[in-house]
């Protein structure tokens, strides 16, 4: 791919490839262009318009494998971006020798997810695979070498990916990266009412904002997602409504820090949660995503009474990251461990029960061995049930990645003597024998047992009986184990099925409104022939009529105006080359 295809506009990087005619040379072309006839081939050999050839390039018919990485964040933009190129008619599929197309979201948080990241961008080459990056990485460092050449959809250009994925599959190096905004605003993403296949029927995961107010210094996840953007009410409201119409019975809120929800918009997480659970139907649940403690300061007290709320599970993720506050100080967490301990403090009053899960890192620079035992102490304090700890990874470009680094050896003690702490305690042990209401959603990663969550989002295993999935129902607790329990339904209880709709089935696509379903007959889909046989102005029409029902808010007259530069720009040169000619 020629460098200058890789230069970065706004909003579309490169629509021509390496194959097409110049200008200068499309008068000659014209001599040259003899009719094509097809010979008739015999009934036994027709193929059909749904059957193309195995080598063909029409948009719309190949096969498209998606790997995501990271966050629920990512998942959930997976997750859209599947639903809305198998709306469009590709075929989504689980194995990737199969695939035509390989398309990979990617995570920026460590080192080791990068790392699977660029290896599976090297696999797909070595396969002769087309590729599209999205995700976290190409969104922070899209010049980075080894994304030379690749196409990129942005974190906030999901709705887009049908063109970045069409585009792509006729030679092109297509780049969306720009913001979503509306009167110079910066929006929360892409909408919400998109196509989407869930990975999970009974799952809904939404994205309630993007980005953060914080700036923590061993972040890459801010260069990606920004300041925080948060999405209106009504329209999270509506999108659970749709989920519970779709047979969703759980619905996860997610975001790089829920607590800081709404500030850029004029209310408060409280407030969101409020209106949320008067759309929840008996039986289904809602599970909050991870929150930093400043923001959660404020409104403890209501957080507490929505925590209670017997739809919504009392459970919370709280990162603390260290226990000394000089480490805080160097991360610039804005918060000190009194802070932490003052909200986990309070829930634990005043939601009985209530699962604190947290974040610990281990071997930031300038923690030193007294720093260390701290963080040790408060685990100790708190015996916590769900404890992510991460050993420091250096993340190019942050601050943290400039500060004096610990030894490699040190931080990998100190990982391993916090793992040995945090496997000592049983936190479960002593719920043998409770009789509890679980929510069953899932299938154990051994296929042994369906996985269901009680009212404190804990682990319960079930046995797998198909009439179990979905519903809500009573067990007794026989077994615990360090990160589960396993429960046996109780007989004479009543069972509730949370949906109050059939779920969809495994890889069916949601939200395919009326909208939608009649784009095709408004010609919103084309067929579109080999690139290489297309005139380069028939194709940038072609790609401008491109506009899905769900694009059709604005979107499209960026894509005109930009195409309609390049084409003025074709136009010209190709009269300059017939008036040099001799």
């Amino acid at each position: 791919m020629p460098a200058a295809c890789e230069s970065v506009l706004e909003d579309i990087e490169d629509i021509v490839s390496a194959e097409d005619l110049k200008p200068h040379d499309r008068q000659f072309v014209r001599k040259n262009v003899f009719p094509k006839v097809r010979k008739r081939s015999s009934q036994k050999n027709v193929q059909t318009d749904d059957e193309p050839p195995s080598d063909s390039i029409i948009p719309g018919v190949q096969k498209i494998w998606i790997r995501t990485w990271g966050c629920s964040h990512n998942n959930s933009d997976g997750e859209y971006m599947a639903g809305q190129l198998a709306a469009y008619g590709y075929k989504i599929t689980d194995n990737p020798a199969e695939a035509d197309l390989w398309l990979l979201n990617s995570c920026t948080v460590k080192n080791p997810a990068e790392d699977h990241f660029r290896n599976s961008i090297k696999k797909a080459q070595e396969g002769k695979k087309k590729v599209v990056l999205a995700g976290c990485v190409p969104q922070a460092q899209p010049r980075q070498e080894y994304l030379k050449g690749l196409s990129i959809i942005g974190v906030q250009q999901i709705d887009r990916v049908v063109e970045v994925v069409e585009e792509t599959i006729k030679g092109h190096s297509v780049r969306l990266l720009g913001q979503k905004k509306d009167n110079g605003k910066r929006l929360g993403g892409a909408r919400l009412d998109l196509p989407k296949i869930r990975k999970n029927p009974l799952i809904e995961i939404i994205s309630i904002n993007t980005g953060c107010l914080n700036a923590c210094t061993y972040c890459k996840t801010k260069h990606a997602r920004g300041d925080l953007a948060s999405y209106p009410i009504e329209e999270l409201v509506d999108r659970a409504k749709q989920s519970f119409q779709e047979g969703v019975c759980e619905i996860w809120l997610t975001s790089e820090d829920t607590g800081a929800y709404g500030r850029d918009i004029g209310t408060d997480l409280p407030t969101l949660l409020w209106k949320l659970v008067e759309v929840i139907p008996e039986g289904a649940m809602l599970r909050l995503g991870m929150t930093n403690p400043p923001y959660i300061l404020e409104h403890l007290e209501e957080m507490a009474k929505i925590l209670n709320h017997p739809r919504v599970y009392a459970f919370l993720h709280i990162p603390v990251q260290s226990a000394s506050d000089s480490v805080l100080m160097d991360m610039k967490r804005e918060y000190c461990v009194a802070d932490f301990k003052q909200v986990v403090d309070f829930l634990k009053e005043k939601v009985p029960g209530i699962t604190i899960a947290t974040d610990i890192i281990c071997g930031f620079p300038g923690e030193t061995d007294e720093d260390f035992v701290e963080t040790m102490k408060l685990v100790e304090l708190y015996r916590f049930p769900s404890l992510f700890i991460n050993q420091f990874y250096p993340r190019p470009g942050t601050p943290a990645a400039k500060m004096p680094q610990v030894p490699a050896a040190v931080k990998k003690q100190r990982t391993k003597d916090l793992s040995q702490l945090f496997h000592s305690y049983n936190p479960y042990d002593h719920k043998v024998g409770e009789r509890q209401r679980v929510l069953v959603t899932e299938e154990s990663f051994d296929s042994n047992y369906y996985v269901a969550h009680n009212p404190f989002y804990e682990q319960v295993l079930v046995p797998k009986d198909p009439l179990l999935m979905g519903k809500m129902v009573e067990v007794n607790i026989y077994e615990a184990g360090k990160h589960f329990m396993k429960g046996q339904p109780v007989s004479d209880a009543r069972v509730h099925t949370a949906s109050i709709a059939r779920p969809l089935a495994k890889g069916e696509v949601s939200g395919l409104t009326e909208e939608f379903r009649r784009a095709p007959q408004n010609g919103t889909k084309w067929k579109a022939q080999p690139s290489a046989e297309i005139p380069v102005k028939t194709r940038l029409s072609s790609w401008m009529a491109l506009q899905l029902p769900w694009q059709q808010e604005g979107g499209g007259l960026k894509i005109l105006s930009v195409s309609l530069a390049l084409l003025a720009v074709l136009v010209m040169f190709y009269y300059r080359g017939m008036k040099t000619e001799p």
